[in-house]
């Protein structure tokens, strides 16, 4: 079946956000800056260090980066939240301490239906929701 991955716009600081999210998620992560990508003539001095592309991967979460946009595409209103569904809470727990640091919680976990819901954003400004369903179906 066909995937949908978040890809996350930063500017300048693709690096240093996908090695956060690493650190807060786990998985492998991989980085390619222009310099070392075929389309490095393409693009001027001062952009040469950029990230091209960014991929984090971990199981089942995929989650892609970048800092080849514009200021005026990821302004807050147009983009999403990332819904992070938790295999347990106590990865749940663990995760959102370590993506809250820097940022701020906008609504602390708790119980919700049949699991447990937190929402914060993190400090590179993206919105995340996670969820820990206790009774999967």
């Amino acid at each position: 079946m066909t995937e949908i991955n978040p890809y996350i716009t930063f500017h300048g600081n693709c690096k240093e956000a996908m090695t956060f999210y690493q650190e807060c998620l786990g998985g492998e992560l991989s980085l390619q800056t222009v310099k070392d990508s075929p389309m490095a003539d393409d693009w001027p001095d001062n952009m040469q260090t950029h990230i091209l592309h960014a991929r984090l991967s971990n199981n089942g979460l995929v989650l892609l980066g970048s800092d080849m946009g514009s200021p005026e595409v990821s302004e807050k209103g147009n983009k999403v939240s990332l819904s992070l569904n938790c295999s347990s809470e106590v990865e749940m727990q663990a995760s959102f301490l370590h993506l809250s640091k820097g940022g701020k919680v906008t609504r602390p976990l708790h119980e919700f239906f049949g699991g447990t819901i937190g929402t914060l954003t993190d400090k590179y400004g993206m919105d995340w929701i996670f969820y820990y369903n206790k009774h999967p179906q």
